[in-house]
């Protein structure tokens, strides 16, 4: 028999039922299924700010976006008032300095306890002087502290040539429609319309024109220290720069993001660049009804969600909407339990085949011109900013679903898989050959993420796809693939997860990709990684990992086990050939003992990242989907008597 201790599969019959049933009545009409996308305080406290720079203050919302704010701060010893990245998680001063000058703005008293915990906290940390950049240029933005707490960033990097080693081109998509806007800002210096007069001087341990250096270490090299050097020397230079290059610069600027607004889905897809369109419209005086800057605020306005049915009263605002990835999640999981002829699974293609963007050669073609377009946006709409992540997952959603009529769209989807490999093997999640690694000394990206360079996890999910459909003459874009995954293994036999939480993620995504492509089970590799997993089982046979994992914390460990994590070990652990091994049967066993009556699993914990150590992501869907793909692939592999995942996914 497959396994030497066998859940009962009548009981596991019963989990995945279910865990169907319960997924299937959440698909939208139209066969699409989309979940909330949370991340911590910084969005919603940034809307506010919004509303108040514009004055345009909708008093109910801002008053339920409070409710959300004040049930997400901090009240524990590691935490005493601040807002934390994720939950459970440590303050973090810049989340908390926004989430405090919001409450302010939407008449919160300054002496109320939880205005006072807060205080505290971001006084015993520095200060509001010790934030991050983005925070110092949205309160440089209502005069809090002086332009100078601002590194330099000229509008004119819109005017540098492809040569020149800063330019718009060497970043990533984010940050490129995040910048774009905020150039404009940072030159013309706009002062928020601010009409209640909220000041934070109380956050400050030292007054904000007495700060002698707000752009200080420690650096992560030399190079900081050098473009420290360089932001001194710009500084005095910048007001002097010529006015006419200025005024081309800006409407070089107006020219990127004009054609990328995106309608209603809004520029980039993502809130902070939608946010800095608007601000920017408004500041070069465009009137509130002029198309453009109607539609970027409305986009702004599409991200707000109501939190009431777990926050009572709650709203927040969410950082971009996530309907492609979680349809295609959704009916993966839908495929392994009922069948890839399943109608669900077939209304979730449905919808997705006319989301291929096919008709723009988006901002991926600067460097890879010949590759035919054929990706998926992860957004419902985001055509100059295809997802490699995504479009691999869709790919093999309508490979296995196995209609003739998707053929024409996997194939381009394979051409630009095929066509988006980076030099090293990797694949990035929207770009190629994305490794500028100088960019992240810059003063500005104290955030650390302002490249997108191939990782190990997208990079598994095109070498699973391709492998999936087995073309021969893909073979060597596979085998540089799993050439990179070699290289990318850490010592311990784990992969670093960029985009989910964390060396669990990376792992399994890595197994998937590695069984996909046929490397036998006793490899070095693969037993290496699934000894990892093993090992970091917990007592009561489920998985977890804490996002401090991206920080100091062990990886693969967390102080209680959580359903996404744990079906992503089984996962990986079956895809490396384990489905038969105890700690396979344990986990199967968490799994269903954490089941719902509704057929459904809770997780409070972030599972996925944005930025690492800087911003953390909740999909809401992810305890949906990965406990009944797991739950389905064990029954699947135990009635089939196969160690083979067939699936690259």
């Amino acid at each position: 028999m497959l396994t030497t201790l066998s859940p009962d599969l009548a009981e596991l019959d019963d989990a995945i039922g279910r865990a169907q049933e319960r997924l299937a009545a959440e698909q939208q009409p139209d066969g699409h299924y989309v979940y909330e996308l949370e991340a911590d305080a910084t969005i919603p406290a940034e809307y506010v700010l919004l509303e108040h720079f514009l004055d345009r203050i909708d008093p109910e919302l801002e008053a339920r976006i409070g409710v959300y704010l004040r049930a997400i701060q901090g009240n524990s010893p590691q935490n005493p008032g601040g807002w934390p990245l994720f939950h459970d998680g440590a303050m973090d001063i810049s989340a908390s300095v926004k989430a405090y000058f919001a409450l302010k703005a939407i008449g919160d008293d300054p002496e109320a306890p939880h205005m006072r915990r807060a205080r505290a906290a971001i006084l015993a940390r520095g200060g509001a002087e010790r934030t991050n950049v983005f925070t110092r240029i949205q309160l440089a933005l209502y005069g809090a502290v002086p332009w100078r707490a601002c590194p330099v960033m000229p509008v004119e990097i819109m005017l540098l040539p492809g040569w020149f080693p800063i330019t718009m081109w060497k970043i990533s998509y984010w940050s490129r429609t995040v910048i774009a806007p905020l150039l404009v800002l940072m030159t013309e210096r706009p002062v928020a319309r601010n009409p209640r007069d909220v000041r934070i001087d109380e956050l400050f341990v030292t007054p904000p024109e007495q700060v002698r250096d707000y752009i200080r270490g420690p650096y992560k090299s030399w190079m900081g220290n050098a473009f420290k050097a360089l932001d001194t020397v710009l500084r005095p230079l910048e007001r002097h720069f010529p006015s006419r290059s200025r005024k081309r610069a800006i409407q070089a600027a107006i020219d990127f993001i004009t054609p990328r607004l995106n309608g209603e889905d809004g520029l980039g897809g993502i809130y902070p660049a939608m946010a800095n369109a608007v601000m920017m419209f408004d500041t070069l005086g465009y009137a509130p009804d002029h198309p453009d800057y109607a539609i970027a605020w409305a986009s702004v306005h599409k991200l707000v969600t109501d939190a009431a049915a777990r926050i009572p009263g709650g709203i927040y605002v969410q950082p971009c909407l996530s309907p492609v990835w979680d349809t295609s999640l959704a009916a993966h999981a839908l495929a392994e339990a009922a069948g890839a002829q399943d109608a669900h699974v077939a209304a979730a293609c449905d919808w997705l085949i006319p989301r291929q963007v096919l008709d723009v050669k988006g901002d991926w073609a600067y460097r890879k011109p010949d590759a035919p377009p054929g990706g998926w946006a992860f957004q419902y709409n985001n055509a100059y900013y295809p997802d490699v992540d995504d479009t691999a997952v869709v790919g093999m959603l309508l490979d296995r679903a196995g209609d003739p009529a998707h053929r024409e769209a996997v194939e381009r989807a394979r051409l630009w898989i095929l066509g988006m490999q980076s030099k090293s093997g990797g694949w990035g999640a929207f770009d190629s050959d994305n490794e500028f690694d100088y960019l992240n000394h810059i003063p500005f990206a104290d955030h650390g993420a302002l490249l997108d360079p191939p990782t190990a996890d997208v990079a598994a999910r095109c070498v699973s796809f391709l492998a999936q459909l087995g073309h021969p003459e893909d073979r060597p874009a596979i085998a540089r693939g799993v050439d990179y995954l070699r290289r990318e293994q850490k010592p311990d036999g784990s992969w670093f997860g960029r985009w989910g939480t964390n060396y669990i993620y990376g792992t399994w995504s890595a197994l998937c990709a590695l069984n996909a492509a046929g490397l036998p089970h006793d490899s070095p590799m693969i037993r290496r990684a699934a000894e990892w997993l093993i090992a970091r089982q917990r007592e009561d046979g489920g998985w977890g990992e804490d996002c401090e994992s991206y920080a100091h914390a062990p990886p693969g460990e967390y102080h209680e086990s959580l359903p996404s994590q744990t079906a992503w070990a089984l996962l990986g652990l079956m895809a490396a050939g384990m489905a038969g091994h105890p700690s396979v049967a344990r986990g199967i066993d968490w799994l269903q003992s954490a089941q719902d009556e509704d057929g459904s699993w809770r997780e409070k914990p972030y599972n996925a990242v944005g930025f690492p150590r800087v911003f953390y992501l909740r999909y809401h869907g992810y305890p949906r989907f990965f406990p009944l793909l797991a739950l389905a692939r064990f029954r699947n592999l135990a009635r089939g008597n196969s160690a083979r995942v067939a699936c690259g996914f």
